[in-house]
């Protein structure tokens, strides 16, 4: 199961890739790990990646791409993975779909958690995250579940900055949906309610795929 999760700041991509990944016994992949891991890494990549990263600047897509590129190669994505955070843009989906087809490899489903902006802001704002991982939490949660460390607030998780990232987020990734929608790859999943029903809504549309696959 080779899965892309989208869907605004806030809407629980990281929550349910998590589930994700212990259903299907596939790693989840999120870009900001990646990055840490390859700036951890040592090498010529390793230095153009903390290049960018101390300089707060964006990593290029030829470079974030070579990082995807050798994170899939890694024995534990054999049998699938589930991409959190990349493409953000049409242009990394089309250079993306490319790698793919070169891998020969190509993606089952690309999963869009939709929620409102309003609903975005109030996660963003109450949320949680844990100072050694990065996972985030949603609020009232005091301990992260893997690290097993107090959270903290993160001091740019107020509502005027989460309004700006949802501009961003608009400008730049929306344009993904009609891309993946085109391709008959997209899975729209209501992303309010509680964890566990949202995680079963994605698993209901997944199964309904793998039966179609088994019947065509």
């Amino acid at each position: 199961m080779r899965l892309v999760i989208m869907g605004l700041p806030g809407a629980g991509k990281g929550t349910q890739a998590a589930l994700l990944s212990e259903e299907f016994g596939i790693p989840h992949i999120s870009t900001g790990a990646m990055f840490r891991a390859a700036k951890g890494a040592g090498g010529p990549l390793a230095d153009k990646i903390a290049q960018y990263i101390d300089q707060g600047e964006l990593v290029p897509d030829e470079l974030v791409l070579a990082i995807v590129k050798a994170r899939l190669e890694q024995e534990d994505c054999r049998d699938g993975f589930i991409l959190d955070g990349f493409p953000r843009t049409v242009s990394q989906a089309e250079m993306f779909d490319q790698l793919l087809d070169e891998m020969g490899l190509k993606l089952d489903a690309v999963i869009d958690i939709i929620i409102s902006a309003d609903e975005a802001v109030r996660r963003i704002v109450e949320r949680k995250t844990c100072p050694r991982c990065a996972a985030t939490y949603p609020g009232g949660t005091e301990k992260c579940s893997v690290c097993e460390v107090p959270l903290a607030k993160r001091d740019d998780d107020d509502e005027p900055t989460a309004r700006k990232r949802l501009v961003v987020y608009e400008e730049q990734t929306w344009p993904l949906v009609e891309f993946y929608r085109e391709r008959g790859l997209l899975l729209e999943i209501h992303g309010e309610g509680p964890i566990d029903e949202v995680f079963q809504r994605i698993l209901t549309r997944i199964r309904g795929l793998q039966a179609d696959e088994v019947l065509g």
